[in-house]
């Protein structure tokens, strides 16, 4: 499984780029990984093609587009490319517009990237790497970041609590903000972990789990290689510090496979548009606007178990 820094070369990143508007900045992103053998300009298409399709559901986080499509006869291996750009541009995203850094993933199937998500979600949902990805002044010296070449957040520094992470590129929503502040807002114990009800949300209960009952969460986008994968791996990170990770599954999909999954699942975590396009699947969908906010996943996990 290739990592990050494998999947997106030096070459593969330009700094202070100007694009009319989001096409023209997709356009700037997918030539990036034409020029370093990764896909065909067909593919750049089929990346504007997906905003056109299912509105900007791409734009994950205050500021960050993730431009991506399903796999298709276009991509010849997986990778990426970064765009960091002079002005934002909008998408029409209506919380996380204007962009200033467009990432573009290409994937050959939903395996060989996903520590490479993993890796990325983490990076841009801390504070002091995005602020060094915004500054760094040559793509050699973003790539170091991308590397992890940084003393200042080493994985030996203590976590803090999931409701009070700093977040990326902006502050918290209103829902993330009062659970960062509220001292009452601390992870739920394990043994408070509530069963699902038979037929919909699950109802809050003191016992503790059974074995058995293992929880399924769905992440959902439009192709279920991308912007899926960066919710699930911030969800995962919020569960690990609740303790919760051996009682709920998660699983990224796209929007079709989510409405023939959505029966095995206590909710579907997504965006705006993507939870427009789903409708009523029969299990509450929960709308997340900024992907790599561990504060903001943090306050809708809360609110789909009532704890």
């Amino acid at each position: 499984m290739k990592d990050l820094k494998d999947l997106l070369p030096v070459e593969a990143v330009r700094l202070d780029v100007r694009a009319a508007d989001w096409r023209s900045a997709i356009a700037v992103a997918g030539r990036l990984m034409v020029e370093t053998g990764v896909t065909t300009e067909e593919y750049t298409r089929e990346m504007v093609a997906n905003v056109e399709e299912n509105g900007p559901y791409i734009v994950i986080a205050p500021g960050v587009a993730f431009a991506h499509s399903r796999p298709s006869p276009a991509v010849l291996t997986t990778g990426m490319s970064w765009v960091r750009l002079a002005e934002p541009v909008e998408f029409g995203h209506e919380s996380n517009d204007p962009v200033t850094l467009v990432v573009a993933l290409a994937a050959q199937d939903s395996a060989a990237h996903t520590s490479a998500m993993a890796a990325l979600a983490r990076l841009l949902g801390d504070s002091a790497t995005a602020a060094a990805l915004a500054t760094a002044p040559t793509p050699e010296a973003l790539h170091a970041v991308l590397a992890g070449e940084r003393a200042e957040s080493g994985p030996e520094a203590p976590e803090p609590p999931a409701s009070a992470e700093p977040l990326a590129t902006a502050g918290p929503s209103a829902s993330a903000e009062s659970s960062a502040t509220d001292p009452s807002s601390a992870a739920p114990e394990p043994s408070s972990f509530p069963e699902p009800s038979p037929e919909s949300s699950p109802e809050p209960s003191a016992a503790e789990p059974r074995a058995a009952s293992l929880h399924k969460i769905l992440t959902v986008c439009g192709n279920g290689v991308g912007t899926s994968l960066f919710l699930k791996n911030t969800l995962e990170q919020v569960l690990d510090r609740w303790g919760w990770s051996r009682f709920v599954t998660v699983e990224a999909t796209d929007t079709i496979s989510a409405k023939g999954k959505a029966s095995e699942a206590v909710a579907l975590f997504t965006s705006r548009e993507i939870a427009r396009t789903l409708g009523d699947v029969g299990r509450p969908v929960k709308v997340v606007q900024d992907f790599t906010s561990t504060a903001e996943v943090d306050s809708v996990l809360r609110d789909t178990y009532d704890v």
